[in-house]
């Protein structure tokens, strides 16, 4: 049951929060809060907040596409970051009513070494398709030539070649990982220890010394603290691919325009010259208003026509 401030806020046929309660939960989305903490701290339903996750997702997913273009970039690096869901590959054959898009899901991500924004991103699977649609996307966001570094995933190889051609500096940093021996727990969740890694030059004129997935690989780290659903080893993760892509909509929005980056002392779109004007979470409620359709005309006597 709502209070009555929230309560207050609601108008027939169009339930709508007040600008506050909107900018609460979106802060806690993007703090890594989950859906239903979120329902209990703030006194609104789930339903509320996952609507609101979904006006939010596509007005942001729309605002990227239209707004970061024609960046000037200098270094750019490019990693995939793996989570699931509704199950992992392994168990949707035997899962109940798995959805879909269910299993394995990785997140391709392109950062502006020196900005800090994040340029590109894709949802789907490790394949050279999806790699493909990703390198496209991401040249179609630049300006000028760029030195372009990836890990050694062979996929990138042809959706470079594909996406740039000869005009990129363009350079893979293989890491080399030893083995954590024996069955046991320290294998199963700690991650292969690094060895060394080795520059190899595929294309143009990178430099050597800029050969680096570093940024990228933190950025990583980011999405994990801020996204609930890419927590490890909890019951937070998706179970819908459509929330779990509106989730990263308003991620990488939020992060590029609104979240001042301590390093820079502005935030990424600011530093890139994308934008100006610092924003805030307010700025971004306007932007999820502009994209709501249009209220339904009013009746003959001044009711709104509500759907049955």
């Amino acid at each position: 049951m709502l209070d009555g401030k929230h309560q207050s806020s609601y108008t027939k046929c169009m339930n709508k929060l007040d600008i506050k309660t909107r900018v609460t939960i979106l802060n806690m989305l993007v703090e890594g809060s989950s859906m239903r903490s979120i329902s209990r701290i703030t006194g609104v339903s789930i339903n509320t907040v996952t609507k609101l996750l979904e006006d939010a997702g596509k007005a942001c997913a729309a605002y990227h596409d239209a707004t970061v273009r024609n960046v000037k970039a200098t270094h750019v690096q490019c990693d995939e970051i793996w989570s699931f869901c509704y199950a992992k590959d392994k168990n949707v054959a035997t899962a109940k009513a798995a959805p879909d898009g269910a299993g394995d899901v990785s997140t391709w991500t392109a950062i502006d070494r020196d900005h800090k924004m994040i340029l590109s991103f894709e949802v789907g699977d490790r394949s050279g398709a999806t790699a493909i649609e990703f390198m496209d996307d991401l040249r179609a966001r630049l300006a000028n030539r760029v030195q372009l570094t990836t890990d050694g995933h062979k996929a990138y190889l042809e959706a470079v070649e594909g996406a740039f051609g000869g005009d990129v500096d363009y350079a893979m940093l293989i890491k080399l990982y030893g083995d954590v021996g024996g069955k046991t727990a320290e294998r199963k969740y700690s991650p292969a220890e690094c060895t060394g890694a080795r520059k190899e030059i595929i294309s143009g004129y990178p430099v050597k010394e800029m050969v680096s997935t570093s940024h990228v690989e933190r950025q990583n780290l980011s999405m994990r603290m801020g996204m609930r659903r890419f927590t490890r080893l909890t019951n937070g993760f998706s179970k819908k691919l459509e929330n779990h892509l509106h989730m990263l909509s308003l991620y990488f929005v939020h992060y590029n325009f609104v979240r001042i980056h301590k390093t820079l002392k502005c935030t990424p779109a600011m530093a890139a010259g994308v934008t100006a004007t610092l924003h805030d979470m307010a700025w971004l409620v306007g932007v999820i208003d502009a994209a709501a359709p249009a209220p339904k005309p009013r009746g003959p006597y001044g009711k709104k026509n509500c759907a049955n």
